[in-house]
């Protein structure tokens, strides 16, 4: 099956949706008679780079991107991935041709969309088998180090994109307000894979945030490595009226490090799950997607339910070392 997340851009917007009803958390995942496999590289990533330049950046400095952001995602610990670049090629991204690959092209009538990526990948088991990342030249593109004004920064959006190359989704830890061309202008986020871009001339994005850290470790990561980690699990339900709530927003504090991990509750029975913890003591909220375009995060199928009121669990989260806090069930009310 081949899955498509565009990127799109309204003055300074990166909006990337995944038509997945089974995303999860950060992750991608596909609906097996097993149950929900998630999305995922089980051999090293190898990709072509299209011969063809852009203004102010070369094929050559777009490789050199490329490899460098995927070394960032991968150099989280416990990630277990390789990858390598194979060579230029005048194929185009998004050629369903077996073969992953990265490149510039020019797609003015997308006029909100910065770049996208696309990945085909076993239905049965998760496994991508390719995957393609195309960056949009109808916009002023940099890899300055410092950033350059009037120019967005390929290195932070590729950062973006790759994390959906490794089958990360969305993550909606950030804050936007409109703007009046109808875009979104973001007031801060906590992760690489909010689906709003900062302006051009920001490099921000080049650092990956815990959200991202967690996403990646909770798929990369073997068990062994988790252990190795002591990393630990938060899990529990969403519950309105006494039925589990679809699509809610929850996210989980550190109370040491102040780093802040989200999921979402991805079922009928608004049960969710958030991985890849640092052990310790954790605030847990639940809020609705209102303030936010939901298929930024979820299919257009989906009757995500955004009518009930943000809610805190009422007790500090205690995550063991290597384990699991105890269940968390939170009971929201209706607007």
């Amino acid at each position: 099956m081949r899955r498509s997340i565009a990127a799109a851009l309204g003055v300074g917007a990166l909006i990337a949706g995944a038509a997945s009803t089974t995303q999860a958390y950060l992750k991608l995942g596909t609906l097996t008679p097993n149950g929900v496999v998630g999305v995922r590289w089980t051999r090293p990533i190898e990709y072509f780079v299209t011969n063809r330049d852009t203004d102010g950046v070369t094929a050559p400095q777009l490789q050199a991107t490329i490899d460098r952001v995927l070394s960032n995602w991968i150099s989280v610990p416990g990630v277990e991935l390789t990858h390598a670049f194979v060579g230029f090629t005048g194929t185009e991204p998004f050629a369903a041709d077996g073969v992953s690959v990265v490149g510039f092209r020019s797609r003015p009538e997308l006029e909100r969309t910065l770049a996208a990526a696309t990945f085909e990948f076993d239905e049965l088991t998760g496994q991508i088998i390719e995957s393609d990342i195309f960056f949009n030249t109808a916009f002023a593109w940099s890899t300055a180090d410092g950033g350059q004004a009037g120019r967005y920064d390929l290195e932070s959006v590729g950062l973006h994109e790759v994390g959906h190359l490794l089958g990360l989704g969305h993550s909606a830890l950030g804050e936007t307000e409109m703007t009046s061309s109808g875009g979104r202008r973001v007031l801060g986020k906590r992760a690489v894979m909010f689906p709003i871009a900062y302006p051009p001339g920001n490099i921000e994005d080049r650092t990956l945030e815990a959200d991202d850290r967690a996403g990646i470790g909770d798929i990369y990561q073997s068990r062994a490595a988790a252990v190795a980690a002591g990393t630990g699990t938060i899990s529990g339900r969403v519950i309105l009226n006494g039925v589990g709530l679809f699509g809610a927003h929850i996210t989980a504090f550190h109370t040491t490090s102040g780093d802040m991990i989200s999921g979402f509750s991805l079922n009928a029975g608004g049960e969710f799950a958030i991985g890849s913890l640092a052990p310790g003591l954790y605030v847990v909220r639940v809020e609705p997607l209102d303030d936010a375009d939901a298929t930024s995060f979820f299919g257009e199928e989906d009757s995500v339910n955004a009518d009930f009121k943000p809610a805190y669990y009422p007790k500090l989260v205690a995550v063991p070392r290597g384990g699991s806090g105890p269940r968390v069930d939170i009971q929201v009310v209706g607007k």
